[in-house]
């Protein structure tokens, strides 16, 4: 076993971080206060080669390894939860399904502009009555000559409405039950799609969040991604590789909250002492070295088997599992660390806080992860 990062993967560190401390931070609190998306922050991050790191440079992107993109994703979220979520489901939802499943022709029309940044790439799979049971979607499908025509809603989509396309999940066949799912590419000015107001969230308020209405959709047939009735079976893979970027941004929010509470201890003085000597709080940092070190490094071993091309499914679980759950307690307890302050919004911690509460539901809940792990050890469904 080798724990050193490949010189590559040190420079991408190195590059987003500096990137991320420069360009992202400073607008962090202003992103969460107002709602904002950061438009302008991802045409940067274009212009660096970020929004198509994993995909080759022949698509667009930078070629670069699973490892160095759960990276570049922490590097992000360490400095602000909005533009991590936004720029995760941009690379593992709105753009890997192409790369995976789709044509040459696909992968030129849609996956090469949104890997080269000239807009973002969103993923609909949930539905107002299809959440954790993904396999109950009702949005429909219909073949019309040469166009599929698409009925039905969408709800908590990432990016939907700044999307140049989306990647929808409809019943093409009703009677083949999970089977009958297809996944179909739309692009984000088809007539007939519509979008609902931006979500008032709990936390990571700078992505756009919202519901899209389908009314009879056209699309062209060779829009279909994959083949027809695989739907199911592309989503689940899809979700493997988006359960480890989920789980490196839980590591990127533990980490800055983990940062700020250390410094924090290191300043502020109780009782004629500095906080960081007392035990009470020496265990709370302690803690949290050990939660965020071992997060990591379970986040970089699925991603290392990704690399591998070896199956990887429990370990995305595991990872997305273990570093969602640390990091809300990461973020809980450096707002104790804090104190009254830390509730203050003069301060990233409970910014931190709310923004990693979503991780334990998004991606597959930490009840439906258990689950999948369970099912992979025991072989039992």
């Amino acid at each position: 076993m080798h724990f050193e990062l490949t010189d590559e993967q040190a420079m991408i560190r190195r590059t987003v971080r500096e990137f991320a401390e420069g360009e992202i931070a400073p607008h962090a609190r202003y992103v969460d206060e107002s709602g904002e998306f950061p438009a302008e922050t991802f045409r940067k991050m274009a212009r660096l080669g970020l929004m198509g790191l994993p995909f080759p440079e022949e698509l667009g992107g930078a070629g670069a390894d699973a490892i160095s993109t759960a990276i570049a994703i922490e590097e992000v979220a360490r400095c602000c939860g909005s533009t991590a979520i936004a720029y995760s489901a941009h690379l593992g939802l709105g753009s890997a399904p192409i790369y995976m499943f789709g044509t040459p022709d696909q992968q030129q029309r849609f996956l090469r502009p949104a890997a080269e940044g000239k807009y973002m790439a969103a993923f609909g799979l949930t539905e107002p009555h299809a959440g954790s049971d993904a396999g109950a979607t009702r949005t429909t499908a219909v073949l019309d000559g040469d166009e599929w025509v698409i009925n039905g809603s969408k709800m908590w989509i990432t990016s939907a409405s700044v999307a140049g396309h989306i990647i929808v999940t409809a019943v093409t066949d009703k009677d083949r039950g999970k089977r009958g799912i297809s996944a179909i590419i739309v692009p984000g000015s088809t007539p007939g799609m519509s979008f609902g107001k931006l979500e008032p969230k709990m936390g990571l308020r700078g992505s756009v969040t919202t519901a899209i209405l389908l009314e009879n959709v056209r699309v062209p047939r060779e829009n279909l991604l994959g083949e027809r009735g695989r739907g199911f079976i592309q989503f689940l893979q899809v979700l493997d590789g988006g359960r480890v970027g989920i789980g490196a941004m839980a590591v990127g929010l533990a980490q800055g909250a983990y940062e700020a509470a250390v410094s924090y201890a290191r300043e502020r003085e109780a009782f004629g002492r500095l906080i960081g000597a007392h035990q009470s709080v020496a265990n709370m940092i302690a803690d949290m070295e050990v939660a965020v070190s071992a997060a990591r490094m379970l986040v970089y071993h699925a991603a290392w088997l990704k690399d591998q091309g070896r199956p990887y499914r429990k370990e995305a679980a595991v990872a997305k599992l273990y570093a969602s759950e640390a990091s809300e307690k990461v973020c809980r307890d450096a707002i104790q660390v804090f104190g009254g302050y830390g509730y203050s919004q003069e301060f990233p911690v409970e910014r931190m806080y709310r923004d990693t509460r979503l991780l334990t539901i998004g991606e597959g809940t930490s009840e439906i992860l258990r689950g999948v792990i369970a099912h992979q050890v025991l072989g039992i469904r």
